[in-house]
């Protein structure tokens, strides 16, 4: 049967792409930043799973104002890589996996979650970044990879609780799927950030640093804070963290081993926030 092996945690900052595809990562002000993923990088080669599941937002490339679905899963075969305005990041195409994607449909909808099933969709920064980071610049990804877009764009995006519960609703999903597979299941986004408004710029290091501790150590009760503290302690583009819970709660409900932790400011006015967590065998 398959089954989840880790979590992976990163914030997904457009810049960070920009830097890596113009060569700019031993440039001073991004040194530290890159420095903080040579261990994921590392980790990645050693246990690169057959599949990631990717929560991550899209940027108004595959939807607009128009349609914006609160759970939207990808089940196509492969995903082209998103012109967001300047032209595709000059990395590969994503390969999906329908049959998984297809079985996870079906259990989390039969499960009680209502999810868009999308058969054709360009992917963004949100999706691309994370795998650059860990992965680097290959001329294909080393596995096949399920989007999975969440709607933190247009008010309202769902609750940390549901997000939580629906993290289960895929963990046993995937462990019902028939086929020995090794999957890990990322959640990006985040952390404390602001783009607009008066409060543009806002980075709340306190409260980041108090999410990772929560995420790893009391999910469950991180899941229940409110939307408003999102907004207030994060900044309106903080709500994001709300899909590290789906990658959370898809975790085994034993206490993970943490791997990896790091924190770094600023990366383009935000904070920089980026966890490894194991399923303990």
């Amino acid at each position: 049967m398959a089954h989840v092996s880790a979590s992976v945690y990163t914030s997904h900052v457009p810049a960070i792409g920009a830097a890596l595809d113009l060569g700019k990562t031993g440039e001073p002000y991004w040194q530290k930043v890159f420095g903080g993923y040579e261990f994921s990088k590392k980790w990645i080669k050693q246990h690169t799973p057959d599949v990631i599941f990717l929560v991550y937002n899209d940027h108004a490339t595959a939807f607009s104002l128009e349609i914006i679905p609160t759970f939207a899963i990808g089940t196509a075969a492969e995903f082209a890589v998103a012109d967001e305005g300047w032209g595709p990041r000059p990395v590969p195409k994503v390969v999906g996996h329908p049959e998984l994607a297809s079985h996870i449909a079906q259990s989390v909808i039969q499960d009680d979650f209502d999810l868009t099933i999308v058969n054709k969709m360009d992917v963004d920064h949100g999706l691309t970044v994370p795998l650059s980071l860990l992965f680097g610049q290959p001329e294909a990804w080393p596995c096949r990879i399920i989007p999975f877009a969440v709607n933190v764009v247009q008010y309202p995006p769902p609750s940390g609780q549901r997000c939580w519960q629906l993290g289960h609703a895929i963990r046993r999903a995937i462990e019902s799927y028939d086929e020995d597979l090794d999957v890990q299941v990322w959640g990006t986004g985040g952390m404390s950030h602001q783009l607009q408004g008066p409060r543009a710029g806002l980075i709340n290091t306190e409260f980041d640093k108090a999410f990772l501790d929560r995420l790893i150590a009391d999910p469950a009760a991180l899941a229940k804070m409110p939307h408003i503290d999102y907004v207030r302690e994060a900044g309106s583009e903080g709500i994001e963290l709300v899909m590290w819970l789906i990658a959370r709660g898809a975790m085994s409900d034993a206490p993970p081993e943490v791997v990896h932790r790091f924190y770094h400011v600023p990366a383009s006015n935000t904070a920089v926030g980026h966890l490894i967590l194991e399923n303990r065998r």
